[in-house]
Order: structure tokens, then sequence, then C-alpha cells
């Protein structure tokens, strides 16, 4: 027989003598409780939306210059 016969297989037959399912997947009566119905507020999918618009570009220059160190960088 094939050995992935078995590592398949034996643990489907060992599962199946299982006395008692675990607590975890049993569900008692009394844990089933009833769903509450939630106010429903209606809310616009767009209400966040913030139009924008393309702009030219600015100057890459002063753009570097404002980000770059007082200084300069000895590097």
């Amino acid at each position: 027989m094939k050995p992935s016969l078995f590592v398949v297989g034996l643990p489907l037959v060992v599962g199946g003598c299982a006395s008692t399912l675990p607590p975890d997947v049993v569900a008692s009566s009394a844990a089933v409780e009833q769903p509450s119905a939630r106010s429903l507020v209606y809310r616009s999918p767009i209400s966040g939306y913030v139009t924008r618009q393309p702009v030219d570009p600015k100057p890459w220059r002063r753009q570097n210059d404002l980000q770059s160190p007082a200084k300069g960088d000895a590097s």
C-alpha cells in the first residue's frame, strides 16, 4: 500500500472513533442568542468625497531647497 494512504486515511478513521465532539463545536440551546436589530442610519457613500483637480507643477529647485538641510549634508 502507498504510505500516503496511511497519512490521509488513518487520521480519518481514528477521528471517526471519537466519543464526543469538542465543546467549541457543539452549540447548546442556552448559547443561542437572538440577534438584536441595529438601528439603521443612512450614510451616503460619497459623503467624505473631496474634489481634487490637477495643478501645474511647481519649480523643482524651490521644492528641493525647502526640503534640504540648511547647511547641506557633508556626505
